[in-house]
């Protein structure tokens, strides 16, 4: 039996369609039965939750031979952005418009409380860059790193530290088209466990900028030296940072093997559970998770990664391993 819905407007539960005054009509189907879709046509169709449909890319092919009614059908998607083959598929093509609402959008009409507690656990996660952000997060086939195993080791904080360092990957200019320098924090406690505390990176930037900005962090961490590679800046790295405060511990290093050679032994570390990553870092987990034989995919160099590497080879599997912590007076 037909009831209101709206004013004037008709829902037909039997025959599962929407009547309006003026003729219009919308019919209504499941995303769980393709076949439903062979045979009806229309002008346009909304898709909701298109990356939770259990049968999508059989439901999608259907309807969208019944997308041939009227001068320039067209559809609508609403969905949170899961990286299935569809929708990444769907994303790249040149005629899709692809607009993204936050959560944070809408947070006039969110309870506080809601908000404060999504935030507090989810920002910056995985999970979180999906559902409050609506970005499509991805893992590539040959990376060193998956999200999964970040996720699995994340901590909310870190026990105290046996030895903490900030490493520095510098760029080889301060060019605004220049690599970003990477500065990242991190620490290993008794039993050997490491911790990723902060990621500091700036983009392209003059020594003094990138040296203020690591010592900064040194200081705030009470770290034991900061590790800076020399292969682009030789001696200045070291006179920059000396200039900047003479009293900081600094210990270099040089690049011999590639990248992707220096980056397995840390992610083999990942692989057993030693390390943990003390809340989010985007940007840097983006870089560990697109990090494959031949780079990056986009080309560029992967400065946070290069100083996460820097930073944790330091720690765990260099000749200073099984150092104690020593403490300045």
């Amino acid at each position: 039996m037909p009831f209101v819905v709206a004013r004037y407007t008709l829902f037909e539960p039997s025959r599962r369609r929407l009547l309006w005054p003026n003729g219009a009509i919308a019919q209504v189907f499941s995303a769980e039965d393709p076949e439903s879709l062979r045979g009806p046509q229309f002008e346009c169709a909304w898709l909701d939750e298109l990356g939770k449909w259990r049968y999508g890319e059989e439901t999608f092919d259907m309807l969208q031979f019944g997308l041939r009614l009227g001068d320039h059908p067209r559809q609508v998607i609403t969905t949170t952005p899961r990286p299935t083959a569809l929708i990444r598929r769907l994303v790249k093509d040149g005629r899709t418009a692809v607009t993204r609402a936050a959560t944070l959008k809408n947070r006039a009409n969110l309870p506080r409380e809601f908000l404060a507690s999504i935030l507090a656990r989810y920002k910056g996660t995985r999970l979180g860059r999906q559902e409050l952000d609506g970005q499509i997060i991805e893992d590539r086939a040959d990376a060193l790193w998956t999200r999964d195993m970040i996720e699995a080791l994340r901590s909310v904080a870190a026990p105290p530290l046996r030895r903490i360092v900030v490493a520095i990957d510098p760029p080889a200019s301060s060019h605004r088209r220049a690599d970003r320098c990477g500065i990242v924090a991190a620490g290993i406690d008794a039993d050997g466990f490491l911790y990723v505390l902060a990621d500091d990176s700036l983009g392209a930037a003059r020594p003094a900028a990138w040296a203020r900005v690591a010592i900064a962090l040194y200081r705030r961490l009470d770290a034991d030296a900061i590790v800076a590679e020399i292969n682009q800046g030789g001696e200045m790295v070291t006179a920059v940072i000396a200039e900047a405060d003479s009293h900081v511990a600094v210990r270099t290093v040089r690049a011999t093997r590639g990248k992707f050679l220096r980056a397995a032994p840390v992610a083999h570390l990942y692989e057993q559970g030693r390390v943990r990553h003390v809340g989010a870092f985007p940007e840097l987990e983006d870089e560990m998770c697109d990090f494959g034989p031949q780079g990056l995919a986009s080309g560029r160099s992967p400065d946070r990664l290069d100083a996460l590497v820097w930073a944790l080879s330091d720690l765990a599997l260099g000749p200073r391993a099984e150092e104690p912590r020593m403490r300045r007076v």
